[in-house]
């Protein structure tokens, strides 16, 4: 029988096939698969924010919070249980414009510079970027499945999609 293991915010986890890993609340943070195809592992960390130098401490710092480090972590973590760096690859999905600013201060553009920087991070550790569905203005779900392949994302008032 198989489960669905359920990722929170600025979290992570990894799991094998049959069971799938899913987070929702995506709106400007990103959630990031990373998986090892030939074994069907599949790690999900759900970025929060772009770069970790913002955080008061380094010593207790959320790996899993910021992308710079999230991917990294979960990159050792898969390694750490037996998949290969070669074989890794990944999807994201997320880094929605939530909120209507008037102002131009890129800054405040966090979904977009959230996807910047888990691309950034992914190109750092040498992992594939598949396919993605970033950016527009909506919240999404995104559940995958290490057996087929698949990421599922579905959003309000959308039909369901698969990348």
């Amino acid at each position: 029988m198989s489960e669905v293991v359920k990722v929170g915010i600025a979290d992570m986890n990894i799991v094998r096939t049959p069971n799938t890993i899913r987070t929702t609340g995506l709106g400007s943070c990103v959630g990031v698969i990373i998986y090892d195809s030939f074994l069907a592992i599949a790690g999900l960390v759900h970025v929060m924010l772009p770069d970790s130098s913002i955080a008061k401490s380094q010593k207790e710092i959320n790996k899993a919070k910021f992308a710079d480090t999230a991917i990294k972590e979960l990159t050792e973590r898969l390694i750490k249980i037996g998949c290969k760096k070669i074989h890794l690859k990944s999807k994201i999905a997320g880094g929605a414009e939530m909120f209507s600013f008037s102002t131009t201060n890129d800054f405040m553009k966090i979904g977009p510079r959230n996807v910047e920087a888990v691309k950034a991070a992914l190109k750092l550790e040498g992992i594939a970027l598949l396919s993605e569905e970033t950016g527009g203005h909506s919240g999404r779900t995104i559940e995958f499945d290490p057996k087929t392949f698949l990421l599922q994302i579905r959003s309000v008032n959308q039909e369901i999609r698969y990348i």
